[in-house]
């Protein structure tokens, strides 16, 4: 019996085949030239410099890498490394060949590789610059609408260009149009030529329509680019001389039954199709300067337990897709958690606890986003505080144990100043904020018990958790909840709580995970697109497609 097929996101330039990562003082260089043979998978050649998923996971560890690794780094430039190709996508051969949740998977990754870029220029004084030295079609004019500037090579062959509806029949998948709207502020009629038409738009056009930022000749192309990316270096605060901290590998066991990390376990249910993840408190005396968190680096407890909790996730997104039900739990010592969260908010401008910060953010709203049903479980074990209280928050229901005989012998929940707004999700609120609403008068009366243990019946009283079963009815109640849950459908469940969780205003973000996820989940099954005769399924073999004209 061959062995299942698991997705690896650990990596590390040593091993990359498809970048390179060199850095400059402030400057750092990803050089884009993709191994043809180098497919995470087999059945189809990276032609062009294509993309698959594994390309995505070396770009997503170098822009982390850059993070922690090189805080002299302010601007990161990423250009082409094959000649006349900047980046010509995503391989079309790979999205034919692979399964519908493969595709979706794959691209929820891809966005939040490039929503990173936008968040780490937002937040963390990293900007980006596309260095478009060649063709730059489909995911690759995608990847380079998500830096903060597109230079253009005018050399009167080099194009930008969204090809996926002439060519695939498909819709642009990593963002290209909401970027093309709400970011770049291409006026509608331009957009609807630029997504209609394959040949690109080169030169002077792509700037008047603001599909790129400048344009320049050949021979003054790496003079722009460098004397654009100092001008945005110049504007940041990262330091020159702060001393980086290696990103070593993660220790974790996986089997059949369990993934340990540190700070991380997962114990997997199969036959009620569920996962209990359980993030641990810090186990040892935490740093609360910036000489000891410098010290610590890797180890220091934020940093390791968000790298160990980002992994855990993408590794279940990717490689479990059978768990439809994540449980989040967390142990330990609240105190502990409340101490390093106070740590955090007091040194927040230090650029390394800035990035952890940083990270802590992203990898929450991947919580956000994961297609699975969550369920925060709050029981004797539970250190419900601060940082760790956003599981709760992020949870679909939450459930907390009551303990009326003995009230100070239960859990409780202890809020922090983390929970109300520093880690906020893709919509910019905090997980509080979308659970009342934005009420203020609902939020100041949680407010008012900032640092407070709060047990199972005022939790309950606040509106912080959804249930609050006592020990005699606890077992029964999880069991009934689980049971029911397993018997829905997987498909209803994730559009029922994807539009539950991302409730109030919109923005780019949400748009790019809501709006264009939802249609391009559909496109992805229409026969136009993936049928035997799909513009998917046909591309490259010769054959046209054949569409159903009949609109839905």
């Amino acid at each position: 019996m061959s062995q299942p097929f698991v997705v690896n996101y650990e990596t590390s330039p040593e091993r990359y085949r498809h970048w390179t990562l060199t850095t400059k003082g402030a400057i750092a260089t990803l050089t884009m030239k993709v191994d043809e043979d180098g497919g995470l998978k087999e059945g189809y050649k990276l032609k062009l410099n294509s993309y698959d998923l594994g390309v995505d996971i070396e770009l997503h560890d170098a822009v982390q890498r850059i993070r922690f690794e090189h805080p002299e780094v302010r601007t990161v430039v990423l250009t082409g490394g094959r000649e006349r190709i900047f980046c010509s996508g995503a391989n079309i051969f790979m999205l034919g060949k692979s399964t519908h949740a493969w595709k979706v998977n794959f691209c929820k990754f891809t966005n939040e590789t490039r929503n990173g870029l936008e968040d780490s220029s937002a937040h963390s004084g990293l900007k980006f610059i596309a260095a478009v030295n060649g063709a730059c079609a489909g995911g690759g004019y995608e990847l380079a609408a998500a830096c903060d500037e597109i230079i253009l090579v005018d050399d009167r062959s080099s194009s930008v260009s969204l090809p996926e509806v002439p060519l695939l029949g498909v819709l642009p998948g990593t963002g290209g149009l909401t970027r093309l709207t709400d970011k770049r502020r291409v006026r509608h009629d331009h957009a609807d030529i630029f997504c209609t038409t394959s040949e690109g738009i080169r030169g002077e056009r792509a700037k008047e329509w603001k599909l790129v930022d400048s344009i320049a000749k050949p021979a003054l192309f790496q003079h722009a680019v460098l004397e654009r990316a100092m001008a945005l270096a110049a504007g940041s605060d990262r330091p020159a001389d702060g001393r980086g901290v290696t990103l070593t590998p993660l220790s974790r066991k996986i089997s059949e039954e369990a993934m340990d990390y540190e700070f991380v376990s997962v114990v997997f249910d199969r036959k009620a199709r569920n996962a209990t993840l359980t993030v641990l408190a810090p186990n040892s005396k935490q740093p609360t300067d910036i000489a000891g968190i410098e010290a610590a680096g890797v180890r220091w407890w934020p940093l390791q337990m968000v790298r160990e909790l980002d992994d855990a996730i993408l590794h279940l997104r990717t490689n479990e897709t059978e768990i439809g039900t994540w449980l989040l739990k967390t142990a330990g010592d609240a105190q502990a958690v409340l101490e390093s969260d106070a740590t955090m908010l007091a040194h927040q401008s230090h650029w390394l606890v800035r990035e952890t910060m940083g990270m802590l953010r992203r990898t929450l709203a991947r919580i956000d986003v994961s297609s699975r049903s969550l369920f925060a479980l709050i029981d004797a074990d539970s250190c419900c505080a601060g940082t760790l209280a956003e599981l709760a928050f992020a949870a679909d229901r939450s459930y907390m144990l009551a303990l009326p005989d003995e009230p100070e012998q239960g859990p409780k929940i202890t809020l922090s100043a983390m929970n109300f707004g520093v880690l906020p999700m893709i919509t910019n609120q905090s997980r509080l904020a979308r659970r009342f609403y934005d009420d203020e008068k609902e939020l100041a009366a949680v407010h008012a018990r900032l640092g407070q243990p709060l047990d199972a019946d005022a939790a309950m009283a606040l509106g912080l958790i959804t249930a609050n079963p006592d020990d005699i009815d606890w077992d029964d109640e999880i069991r009934m909840m689980l049971e029911e849950r397993a018997s829905m459908s997987p498909d209803a469940l994730t559009g029922l709580e994807a539009n539950l969780r991302f409730n109030g205003k919109e923005n780019m973000a949400t748009r790019i995970f809501g709006r264009l996820s939802a249609w391009q989940n559909w496109i992805f099954i229409r026969p136009n697109a993936v049928g035997e005769s799909g513009a998917l399924k046909v591309y490259g073999s010769g054959n046209k497609a054949k569409f159903d004209f009949g609109r839905v």
